[in-house]
């Protein structure tokens, strides 16, 4: 990570931007999936991530891959069926993955890190 950013600063954005960004598709693609993450709260009508996210170290290229492959079949999973493939997922690496398509142009391949 590049000095001077703070981790927890960049993974609470990141989680921000996710969540919104995954609600905006449900609510036009699958708006009875977005039904399952309704909270009655203060601050927010819809629920994304856990409140407190578990960070885990990726101390080798077998646990990212293990991380990696558990975060590509959430998609695919019977409880949200989001899809039918892994790379079919939009906001998934997945394509980049399984068919070397990067449809952000800021994909870099766990192996060349």
């Amino acid at each position: 990570m590049r000095e001077g950013i703070n981790p927890s600063h960049l993974q609470r954005d990141f989680l921000k931007y996710t969540a919104q960004q995954i609600r905006f598709d449900l609510k036009n693609n699958h708006p009875l999936v977005l039904e399952h993450f309704k909270v009655d709260l203060k601050d927010r009508s819809y629920q994304i991530w856990e409140n407190r996210p578990l960070s885990i170290p990726l101390w080798s290229q077998t646990v990212f891959k293990q991380k990696l492959d558990y975060i590509h079949k959430n998609p695919i999973q019977e409880k949200w069926k989001l899809v039918d493939t892994e790379e079919q997922y939009y906001y998934s690496s997945a394509k980049y993955y399984l068919l070397n398509e990067d449809d952000f142009g800021f994909i870099t391949h766990y192996k060349h890190i």
